[in-house]
């Protein structure tokens, strides 16, 4: 698929679900392409990347999500002495509260492949095929993509807590879309993360598929709603429509 393909497919996502920040690109590779810099600053922890992304292209190595032993763990990156350190201090701390005990860990998605670098982008100007596309979504955008999900999948996606970054390796090794009501800690360190807004991620080989069905299922909400507004109007004045009265209403 081509750059602009991408971009097609970015713009009507955009504007079928009236995101308000634009979708970004998730890849794992070995090889960094051309034109692509690495991140400038150092962030807290990885997901923020997904933020950053939203702006520009870049490519990161493990070194750049040292800050969070934990984003490391699921993305399967290449470890030093203290990440491994950082890491069961964090588990210690999170089995302390109660938050994640040691018969969680196994239900944790953890990446089944190791790559050396992870490049961000917008989805509009990708500079390699995504392996995941990334969405912040509200409610009203989640529903339409819950119901592309089941068209696409027939089934519904599963909706993910914590950790936030378990989101990506779920959609890698499973081929299909998943629902992320995020955690407190990407709540933390994304700005654009607020208490009305969660993660949708979709697998990048089926991006076509779930932009065609968001179109076209974001039209119909749409006029499904004018539809149902009016027969909340006729009803509430203590009319009684029928359905076709009220499709009537509806086309004129």
């Amino acid at each position: 698929m081509s750059e602009d393909s991408y971009s097609q497919l970015a713009a009507v996502l955009s504007q079928s679900l009236d995101l308000r920040q634009p979708p970004i690109a998730i890849t794992f590779t070995d090889s960094v392409p051309d034109g692509v810099n690495g991140h400038a600053e150092r962030v807290s922890a990885g997901c923020r990347f997904w933020e950053d992304a939203a702006a520009a292209s870049f490519a990161t190595t493990a070194a750049d999500h040292d800050m969070c032993s934990i984003g490391v763990y699921t993305h399967n990156l290449q470890t030093s002495s203290r990440q491994q350190i950082d890491l069961q201090d964090t588990l210690k701390v999170l089995g302390d509260l109660g938050y994640v005990r040691e018969e969680d860990l196994a239900s944790i998605p953890v990446l089944q492949s190791q790559s050396k670098f992870v490049v961000y982008s917008p989805l509009a100007e990708t500079p390699l095929p995504p392996d995941v596309v990334m969405l912040f979504v509200n409610a009203n955008q989640s529903l339409i993509l819950t119901e592309a999900t089941q068209q696409v999948e027939n089934q519904n996606a599963p909706a993910m807590g914590r950790p936030a970054c378990a989101v990506v390796p779920q959609v890698m090794n499973t081929g299909r879309a998943a629902l992320s009501l995020g955690c407190c800690g990407a709540r933390a360190y994304l700005d654009v993360l607020t208490d009305s807004v969660a993660l949708f991620a979709i697998p990048g080989a089926k991006l076509a598929q779930y932009t065609k069905r968001i179109e076209a299922l974001a039209q119909a909400n749409a006029l499904l709603s004018k539809f149902h507004q009016i027969r909340r109007s006729d009803v509430e004045a203590g009319r009684t429509p029928t359905v076709k009265e009220s499709l009537i209403a509806l086309g004129s």
